[in-house]
């Protein structure tokens, strides 16, 4: 440290073990409220992060939590569709105000300020997390308990933007019972560790279809692995999803709130231990 520190890092060019890391948080709207940030993240695509997001949000919601969603998956948003949400985000001044629900849920997409919802976004990654970044700062998230970002796959700049720039009080890992499990969640979690982001757990979705004569469970993809995977890097496993084709129609339709599931109880309960 220099003799004549006057403790701005902002101001000084010396490099010292006492040098604060500068924060790279957005912050959020003036008039936003926003209590916990939680993240829905997978190493792949596919896996079903859309639908995680929706019913978590939607399970909360029923719980009596002021919930939203926010889509970062800017080239490939999915909400408004499983939602059924076609009406266009308003504007008062510089700030957007998202789109609500059937019960509540608020929904900020780039499908809901594109002129034409079928439009593809052709951007380059900078722009896109700018994008993200503006879902934060100009969107007015009013009174949320829990805001919930659906994240695209993988470890690039929308991931790595939101980690930054947004303060994120954990995240929900999504898998799927093959034997990419591991890569899938593992690569999720260590991106998550280095940026020290806590985990919350991690769901597996497609898990099994039940057979609609017997009841038993059937593996499509395979025994599971979810449970050795989770406790080889010390998570918890939130959920077991299987294939419904109720849920499926109930996406397509625009009605995936009308779902009830009890397979995320674990998920809600670890989501609001948060509030303390």
């Amino acid at each position: 440290m220099s003799q004549n520190c006057n403790y701005n890092c902002s101001s000084c060019g010396e490099t010292c073990s006492e040098r604060k890391a500068e924060s790279l948080l957005v912050p959020a709207n003036e008039n936003s409220h926003v209590k916990k940030v939680i993240g829905v993240v997978s190493g792949k695509g596919g896996v079903g992060k859309s639908l995680i997001t929706a019913l978590l949000a939607t399970a909360m919601q029923k719980k009596g939590h002021a919930c939203g969603i926010m889509d970062a998956d800017v080239t490939g948003p999915s909400i408004p569709k499983v939602f059924g949400l076609h009406e266009k985000a308003s504007a008062v001044g510089n700030s957007m105000i998202p789109v609500k629900t059937q019960t509540g849920i608020e929904v900020m997409s780039v499908n809901l300020i594109l002129e034409d919802e079928t439009d593809p976004v052709v951007w380059r990654g900078p722009l896109i997390a700018g994008v993200v970044q503006q879902f934060w700062s100009e969107v007015i998230w009013e009174d949320i308990d829990f805001l919930f970002v659906d994240m695209p796959p993988g470890t690039g700049d929308v991931p790595l933007t939101v980690f930054q720039s947004m303060p994120v009080d954990g995240i929900v890992v999504v898998t799927s019972p093959q034997d990419l499990v591991s890569m899938i969640v593992g690569k999720a979690v260590k991106m998550a560790q280095k940026m020290n982001i806590p985990i919350l757990g991690v769901v597996e979705n497609m898990s099994y279809v039940l057979c609609p004569d017997c009841g038993k469970k059937i593996m499509i993809y395979g025994e599971s692995h979810v449970e050795e995977v989770a406790a080889q890097y010390g998570i918890d496993v939130l959920g077991r999803l299987p294939i419904d084709p109720m849920v499926a129609a109930a996406c397509d339709g625009g009605e995936v709130e009308t779902v009830a599931t009890t397979q995320l109880d674990c998920a809600v309960e670890k989501l609001e231990g948060l509030l303390g």
